[in-house]
């Protein structure tokens, strides 16, 4: 069939997709091998889509023009090979919703530090009066919102996955923050191959676009000087003085793009840590391309709130503070979250590894964790990696085990920290669920 578009997973992407292309006039059908939730469901039937659940049927599938996947679906899937193999096209929601705007797109990707930037960037822009839409890997699906809004522009957190399956989409703006090891499970645990795909949020960029990058972060230059790009080079650094680009040096931050300057002290920013600097610089850089006013960035810098489950405050019980950093999905997350707390630390960590090296973090659990509680169904390998550098090591498998564990080790001035580390598939629906219980457990102390 010449217009059978269909769509593999019916999630919050894989809906979106299906409605946009349903409104585009595409035949559509979506197929999931797992449960699609009630209000899915209704979205579905009210725009009239085809789909299924609980299984994929290979012959309806293979009938298609072309296949939009769900980013949770690897390529290894024996019905995406076969995909593949009969030269039936797979993209990504975000490289078909691209097709149907002419929404400038700010796309912001790295290993860390990418839900918190793209929702700075959205609410500097926000803040100066524009029609502008949040999406990709945080909030409504980028589909979905070209199928039901009409933005100027659209402010995209893209993962690996979902830059896996882009082939001509274009970011007008590109923001690469940094790159370490992660979802290596997905990349035949080969950190080239992951580079690779990272560095795809810079394809089909021309003169007229920009792109931001961490002259800071070794992996990134390393693949930088391996590539050509048309796009305005702009480097963001806490080492170096930048002619173009933004650095911090001591207490002050400063920002140049052309002719245009912006500075503002480091304590001033509502975001505190180092790498929340190397934040605020890029969502600043952003904001001067866009041409937004000195004084807009100022107070939105000064006056933006943390994102739920990233170092979010729960409550302090007898003393003790519980934070949720659900959303450190990998090590180098954790690595931050411990640098920035000075009190002794009940760190709960655990979950579905990929590939972690655990070693990055041994001095900082030795001076600064005095105890782990372990959450996950198999919790060996970070028993292995961290025996011998804390007191104590406690096992657990439920979130309400791990916080009752955690309250009967703490005393006052301690910090008991949820920073899994981790995916969170082994015992949680998706890292949202993994702090919600968190904090709900919390709550009932």
């Amino acid at each position: 069939m010449d217009n059978r578009l269909v769509i593999l997973g019916g999630g919050e992407s894989g809906v979106g997709a299906a409605v946009l292309a349903k409104k585009q006039g595409y035949d559509v059908f979506l197929s999931d091998s797992g449960i699609i939730r009630p209000a899915a469901k209704e979205l579905l039937g009210e725009y009239g889509i085809e789909y299924e659940e609980g299984m994929h049927s290979a012959p309806m599938i293979m009938q298609a023009r072309e296949v939009v996947k769900s980013p949770g679906i690897p390529d290894t899937l024996p019905l995406v090979e076969d995909l593949n193999k009969a030269g039936i096209p797979v993209i990504s929601e975000i490289e078909f919703a691209g097709r149907f705007t002419r929404a400038r797109k700010i796309c912001i990707t790295g290993s860390n530090g990418k839900t918190t930037t793209s929702s700075l960037i959205y609410y500097l822009l926000k803040n100066a009066g524009l029609n502008v839409g949040l999406a990709g890997n945080v909030g409504q699906s980028f589909a979905y919102q070209v199928a039901t809004q009409n933005y100027d522009i659209y402010v995209l957190e893209l993962s690996s996955f979902q830059l896996d399956g882009m082939y001509d989409f274009k970011a007008d703006i590109a923001i690469l923050l940094n790159i370490t090891p992660d979802h290596l499970d997905r990349y035949h645990y080969d950190l080239k191959e992951y580079v690779k795909a990272k560095f795809r949020i810079t394809q089909n960029m021309d003169e007229d676009d920009c792109f931001i990058f961490c002259r800071d972060d070794e992996i990134s230059m390393e693949h930088l000087n391996r590539i050509v790009l048309k796009a305005k080079m702009l480097p963001i650094s806490q080492k170096d003085t930048l002619s173009e680009g933004a650095y911090a040096l001591e207490d002050k931050m400063h920002v140049i793009y052309g002719e245009q300057e912006f500075e503002m002290f480091i304590n001033e920013l509502a975001l505190q840590g180092k790498h929340n600097v190397y934040n605020s610089m890029a969502a600043a850089l952003s904001a001067k391309i866009m041409n937004i006013s000195n004084p807009v960035i100022r107070e939105s810098l000064t006056s933006f709130k943390s994102i739920p489950h990233r170092m979010e405050q729960v409550a302090r019980v007898k003393g003790t503070l519980y934070i949720n950093d659900s959303k450190a999905t990998n090590v180098n997350s954790v690595w931050y979250a411990l640098d920035s707390l000075q009190t002794p630390v009940i760190w709960i960590v655990g979950g579905q590894d990929k590939g972690n090296d655990y070693s990055v973090l041994a001095d900082l659990v030795s001076n600064k964790v005095k105890t782990i509680v372990c959450l996950g169904k198999d919790n060996e390998k970070i028993i292995n990696a961290f025996s011998g550098k804390v007191s104590e090591i406690i096992d657990t498998h439920s979130m309400e085990d791990a916080v009752a564990q955690s309250y009967r080790v703490s005393r006052p001035g301690d910090t008991v920290l949820l920073s899994p580390a981790c995916a969170s598939f082994d015992l949680f629906r998706n890292y949202e669920d993994r702090g919600d219980q968190f904090k709900e457990a919390v709550r009932k102390l």
